[in-house]
């Protein structure tokens, strides 16, 4: 069990009930042109990171944009909340948002699924703990 099941499980025996709300985000630099370019590929990236992430996908969208600062941009909704990932494929940079609610899904499995694709030179991570009592997940697994 991860730290914010246990804390959950614990909580709600207490006779509490409470979200766990897991958010990991960041930045990517140095990533290859026609990767970003490469919209059925992001898709399919996106689907693969929330399976990962036990997450349950309820719908995924994707739009193409060119012209100065183009690129692409992949939503998926899910039952948990939500996986954004979008590409500025002339400056070889992406951003990724990874937003779970719950504690049976992992935001970090995600994310570091979508970096293990994409292969930035380096990259940029935060995480908040977005539960509706503080401190939830003070551990956050990586």
């Amino acid at each position: 069990m991860v730290d914010a099941e246990v804390k959950a499980l614990a909580t709600v025996a207490a006779g509490r009930d409470f979200i766990v709300g897991k958010h990991v985000y960041g930045n990517l630099y140095g990533i290859a042109r026609e990767r970003l370019w490469d919209r059925k590929g992001l898709e399919n990236l996106v689907r693969e990171a929330a399976a990962r992430a036990n997450m349950h996908l309820v719908e995924l969208k994707s739009w193409e944009f060119h012209g100065f600062h183009g690129g692409v941009s992949v939503i998926a909704l899910v039952l948990e909340s939500h996986i954004a990932l979008h590409t500025w494929p002339d400056y070889g940079y992406a951003t990724v948002d990874v937003y779970t609610c719950g504690a049976r899904s992992d935001p970090w499995k995600a994310f570091n699924h979508i970096v293990s694709v994409l292969k930035p030179e380096h990259y940029i991570v935060h995480y908040a703990d977005r539960s509706s009592i503080p401190n939830a997940t003070l551990s956050p697994p990586r």
